[in-house]
């Protein structure tokens, strides 16, 4: 079923002295991907800044750069989108290709594209190999599973045994630490969840966006519905092999396939590839980030 969404993403910085200069890359506009096309968007920003687009290395995003030279202790950066998702839950089908043959198709892929599942096989600044979590992972990721069974598996799992706990972890932390833990929020599920995935041979890529804020009648709030959400995307073969799925959406954080409730911003090798805003500014005290997202179907 088609729904049109209206997302209002409202980030405000507050500085503990007058800032006077800086300048942001900002993934803040969803991409068209598989079952979603975005109709609009836009940015407002208080006090004006100047913006342009700008090439987004290391990622599939929308990237725009933020130069604000006005003298201002709060800093607002306002996104208004409207997306529309006509995606259904996948199915788990006997003829999904395994383990084994989707990460062999992986390493024999010539593809060159940003999607490429090559450029989602191999550790990446914020998910280093990790042997324990590895360990922790490997009677789920057997290689005559079939793959995208066995990564629902994962997310139950992750969903299972960790904590969601937003004062567990920071921005910083990576998958070991929060695996130790055993608690954090879906930025530290998600990580956790590619480094397994890709200890195995599969293509796995880190996914930055949203899921509607109220439920549908009868069913559980989401995870993550408040801010800026993460999940993950498994290679599952390519859509031109029988068996093959192509690019499989799978949110640990609440144990379910991505489906028609969320959206994709941007897709990146892990967070720091996708980080919704980040930069550098010019100032004597500190900042203080607050955001505040609302997602809601509109027909």
């Amino acid at each position: 079923m088609s729904v049109r969404f209206d997302i209002h993403h409202v980030t405000t910085c507050q500085y503990g002295a007058p800032m006077r200069f800086a300048r942001c890359n900002l993934r803040l506009h969803p991409i068209d991907w598989d079952g979603q096309r975005v109709i609009s968007h836009n940015v407002s920003v208080e006090p004006d800044g100047i913006m342009k687009p700008a090439p987004a290395r290391g990622s599939l995003s929308n990237l725009s750069r933020l130069i604000v030279s006005s003298t201002t202790r709060r800093l607002d950066i306002t996104s208004d989108a409207h997306v529309q998702i006509d995606r259904a839950v996948p199915l788990i089908l006997d003829s999904d290709l395994t383990i084994a043959e989707v990460a062999a198709l992986a390493r024999l892929s010539h593809d060159v594209s940003d999607p490429s599942p090559a450029n989602f096989l191999y550790p990446s600044p914020r998910i280093k190999a990790d042997p324990a979590i590895a360990a922790w992972a490997l009677d789920t990721l057997q290689p005559d599973r079939p793959a995208l069974a066995a990564g629902l598996e994962l997310a139950r799992k992750i969903a299972r045994e960790f904590r969601f706990d937003p004062d567990a972890t920071k921005t910083e932390t990576s998958p070991r630490e929060a695996f130790d833990a055993r608690a954090g929020v879906c930025q530290d599920f998600a990580q956790i969840m590619i480094c397994a995935l890709r200890s195995v041979g599969l293509p796995a890529a880190y996914v930055s966006g949203y899921i509607r804020t109220i439920p549908p009648p009868g069913q559980e709030r989401l995870q993550g519905a408040d801010a800026m959400h993460g999940w993950v995307l498994l290679w599952c073969g390519p859509k031109d092999v029988n068996g093959g799925r192509g690019w499989i959406g799978l949110d640990p954080t609440n144990a379910i396939l991505m489906a028609g409730d969320h959206i994709v911003v941007a897709i990146g090798r892990d967070y720091k590839d996708i980080a919704p805003i980040e930069g550098i500014f010019t100032g004597s005290g500190g900042q203080d980030v607050g955001v505040a997202v609302d997602v809601v179907p509109v027909g």
